[in-house]
């Protein structure tokens, strides 16, 4: 049984830098696309970024491109989504998500983590 443990939110002014951890445990993490979504209040979940197993193609949402950065580290079992200049409409729960698609479309992600949340104070 796959786990997925995000860590790393908090609380930041706009124009200030975050940097999200999922650790995953419990299956080969190499052989899985990654993903970043988050849910703000009162709104549906939607996409901000995913990664494929080899790190060799990044994905993102437009609302995000040049700000955020997915990363992974295979050998550490994580992904990262560093979040710079993090705006007021950035505040949401981030959530990570494991896929077994090579490139994997938003509703072909079947594993998830808790969330972490993400506050940007204007």
């Amino acid at each position: 049984q796959v786990q997925l443990v995000e860590s790393g939110g908090g609380l930041v002014q706009a124009g200030g830098s975050l940097r999200l951890s999922c650790v995953a445990s419990g299956r080969t993490f190499s052989r899985y696309a990654m993903g970043w979504f988050r849910q703000a209040p009162g709104k549906e979940r939607e996409f901000v970024a995913a990664v494929t197993a080899n790190a060799y193609r990044t994905y993102y949402a437009d609302s995000v491109k040049g700000r955020f950065t997915i990363s992974r580290d295979n050998a550490k079992n994580t992904v990262y989504l560093q979040m710079n200049n993090l705006k007021s409409e950035d505040t949401a729960v981030y959530y990570c998500a494991l896929s077994s698609a090579v490139v994997p479309r938003t509703d072909e992600y079947d594993v998830w983590g808790q969330g972490t949340q993400v506050t940007v104070s204007s």
